[in-house]
């Protein structure tokens, strides 16, 4: 290369990079890296070092996200339909500040009947009349939501996420990762042990880092308590969707779950669900 000018040097050099490498050497270099050694002819042969991908980061924030918007949210009026091994279920949702409130309007798919209907409205009008029963009610729905957080607050830590790509969702574009099991992970308590055999795909929102999708199947048997309390059989699969239903309000529109296994050694576990909202729309402030 010595008796070649710098201008020879550059063309022989991008002619390698193009197309006259081993097609081994290629497959080696990536496609990152190719661009990078054009850049590297380029500029003369100056080298651009990029931080490495943060996901555990990435799914942190869109936790922490999901957490600081739950707190002073807009209260909103919705639909959701519900169907599970035995039935399927519509019913409208009114946030309130005292704990939503559910109505069913259809089952199987068909309006209720004129009886049905005023069974429901019975049933409403005593929790009217009897707030403590509603109070209750309210408590269990915040300790459930409470254990999700908890769980949810685990992913950065229970998995290790790999970037695939960034690619189009919704109006906007996602950051797409892989996900296995962190061999590294220690569960504190029994219930967390479910993360233990979990991987596979998540979706989060570029601008607003939200967690828009999710697609996870277990690759393991998860035992509870030694297989004493329970066991989740491998292949099950849990699938859910978030969406900005406006103003930046991200809720749950989609959830599916498969799951089948057996607590307490001998009843049979079979979870099917498959949950969609919509028809998402706001309620009066402080609405009791």
């Amino acid at each position: 290369m010595e008796w070649m000018d710098s201008g020879q040097a550059l063309s022989m050099r991008l002619k390698w990079v193009m197309g006259w490498a081993p097609l081994r050497s290629l497959r080696r270099c990536g496609l990152a890296l190719l661009m990078g050694c054009v850049g590297a002819a380029v500029a003369g042969a100056q080298t651009v070092v990029r931080p490495p991908f943060d996901g555990a980061g990435l799914v942190r924030r869109a936790v922490q996200h999901r957490l600081d918007m739950d707190e002073g949210h807009p209260m909103l009026r919705y639909v959701v339909r519900r169907k599970d091994s035995r039935r399927e279920t519509t019913k409208e949702i009114i946030e309130t500040k005292d704990g939503d409130v559910a109505r069913l309007i259809a089952v199987d798919g068909k309006p209720l009947s004129a009886e049905a209907e005023r069974a429901e409205m019975e049933r409403l009008d005593f929790l009217a009349a009897h707030p403590e029963l509603e109070e209750h009610r309210h408590r269990s729905e915040m300790k459930d939501q409470a254990r999700i957080d908890r769980m949810l607050g685990m992913l950065p830590d229970a998995e290790i996420y790999t970037l695939e790509g960034v690619v189009p969702c919704g109006a906007g574009t996602c950051y797409r990762m892989s996900f296995v099991p962190n061999p590294r992970f220690v569960p504190p308590d029994i219930e967390s042990d479910f993360l233990r055999g979990f991987a596979g795909t998540v979706w989060i929102d570029q601008a607003q880092e939200r967690l828009t999708r999710l697609d996870a199947h277990l690759i393991v048997d998860v035992d509870f308590g030694f297989g004493i309390l329970g066991k989740v059989n491998k292949g099950g699969t849990a699938e859910l969707r978030q969406t900005d239903v406006g103003g930046q309000e991200w809720k749950l529109t989609e959830l599916k779950v498969n799951l089948t296994g057996r607590a307490l050694l001998f009843k049979v576990l079979d979870i099917q669900i498959e949950e969609e909202a919509s028809d998402f729309s706001p309620v009066a402030a402080g609405m009791s």
